[in-house]
């Protein structure tokens, strides 16, 4: 997940306020930029643990620490921190899938080095095993956002605090129609996004228990509210589907430049717009209120793939990223994955992702599933066939290819590596030696 914390989103300065119209326009114009797709973007988060003892929490001054080390490093990426401490890399464009996993790989080994002289290390789970939520970072926006999800129950502040994942950007796609189309690419992201949860659920633990889920991540995002992380629902063509989620979602709240910031119930952009009270909006405000969605694609320009956990090991975040970006900028391998997923539009049914059939069995079973196992294979084998057409190195080839090996081609996925990694030791709750951190 990303709370949107990065950028500046506090108040916003004079400018004209926006109309009905006006908004519409924008969404459609920003949301979906077309083109030869081209560009790959990645986006990793990492929760922040000791390197040894991984059960007891960061004392809050050791991870001011470790913030303040990461700021000096001269990264590529952007470097930002969630409500709850994680980490967060967001990687520039890059022209090339290697040129992407070159250079967050280097920003990797930069960041795994200053943190590995504090006894920590980042570590990927799409949830944390261990500890509660506890906020860390008090502003007026993560004030607000809490305010706002607490109204659905507990799932917000455990999004906010310790969930972490694996957000891959891609081109929105070309005009025309066909594999590259943009509205190919947004009907197959809706369909193959699901078996990407199951392949790469990795969070069936929290707070040192067990849960019903392999990805308890998507479970969160599924409790979370009414509609803030929901797809687009409906026939519409994608820019008006779009763009009439954003407008009539409520918002999250309305940045002042004083004191709280307000946090409404129930009042949607388009209301906003309509009434101009407590003030008109203006285009910064639609830009913040955008960045108050979570669904689990998103539009921005370019398309964020935000339902993959993150994943655990020194390479398991090149996994998701090479096989997304082969599956989608490949036309071969775009055109063979759309006809393996298209039946499973059957199971989902006419409701929005994350909450219809298809998505809540992708995050509770994995890949045990076997619809879900049937496309993953088909996806995983076009991959490979893909990545070198894509350019992937060999060494990209074969670490997809033992991930392959070792979880798909065994109707397997990573949570049902790590319930027996981190069973609870009476004798030693501080675990000294607990399973996987990269």
């Amino acid at each position: 997940m990303s709370s949107e914390a990065s950028g500046d989103h506090g108040p916003p300065g004079q400018a004209p306020p926006l109309d009905e119209s006006g908004a519409e326009d924008l969404l459609r114009c920003i949301c979906f930029k077309t083109g030869p797709p081209t560009a790959v973007g990645v986006e990793l988060e990492w929760l922040i643990h000791h390197r040894d003892r991984p059960r007891v929490p960061v004392p809050h001054d050791l991870l001011d620490d470790a913030v303040a080390a990461l700021r000096q490093l001269p990264l590529s990426a952007a470097l930002t921190f969630e409500p709850g401490g994680q980490l967060e890399l967001s990687s520039r464009p890059a022209d090339s899938l290697m040129a992407c996993i070159d250079a967050t790989a280097a920003d990797l080994a930069a960041v795994r080095g200053a943190l590995d002289r504090l006894d920590l290390a980042p570590v990927g789970f799409g949830v944390d095993p261990w500890h509660a939520p506890h906020r860390r970072l008090r502003e007026p926006r993560y004030d607000a956002m809490e305010s706002a999800l607490d109204r659905s129950g507990p799932a917000g502040r455990a999004m906010m605090c310790t969930s972490a994942s694996v957000q891959v950007c891609l081109d929105a796609g070309e005009e025309e129609p066909g594999p590259l189309g943009y509205g190919r690419r947004w009907q197959l992201a809706h369909l193959l996004g699901a078996v990407l949860v199951a392949v790469f659920a990795n969070s069936p633990l929290r707070q040192g228990r067990p849960t019903a889920w392999r990805s308890t991540r998507q479970s969160l995002w599924n409790d979370l509210d009414p509609r803030r992380a929901l797809a687009p629902a409906g026939p519409l063509p994608p820019r008006d589907a779009w763009a009439a989620h954003v407008l009539d979602t409520p918002v999250m709240c309305i940045r002042e430049e004083r004191g709280p910031w307000a946090v409404p119930e129930g009042l949607t952009f388009r209301d906003w717009i309509r009434t101009g009270l407590p003030r008109p909006p203006v285009r910064d405000d639609l830009d913040y209120h955008i960045s108050t969605l979570f669904p689990p694609v998103r539009p921005r320009g370019h398309l964020e793939f935000r339902m993959i956990d993150a994943q655990h090991g020194p390479d398991g975040w090149l996994v998701p990223l090479a096989v997304v970006t082969a599956l989608f900028d490949d036309p071969e391998a775009a055109e063979t994955v759309y006809r393996a997923v298209k039946p499973l539009a059957e199971t989902a049914g006419p409701g929005p992702a994350p909450r219809n059939p298809l998505w809540v069995g992708a995050a509770r079973d994995g890949l045990g599933d076997p619809d879900l196992r049937a496309a993953a294979a088909t996806c995983f084998r076009a991959a490979l066939e893909a990545l070198p057409r894509v350019g992937a190195s060999a060494a990209v080839q074969q670490t997809v290819a033992e991930f392959d090996d070792r979880f798909v081609a065994r109707g397997r996925c990573p949570a049902d590596d790590l319930p027996g990694l981190f069973a609870p030791d009476p004798a030693n709750d501080s675990g000294h030696n607990e399973g996987p951190h990269s």
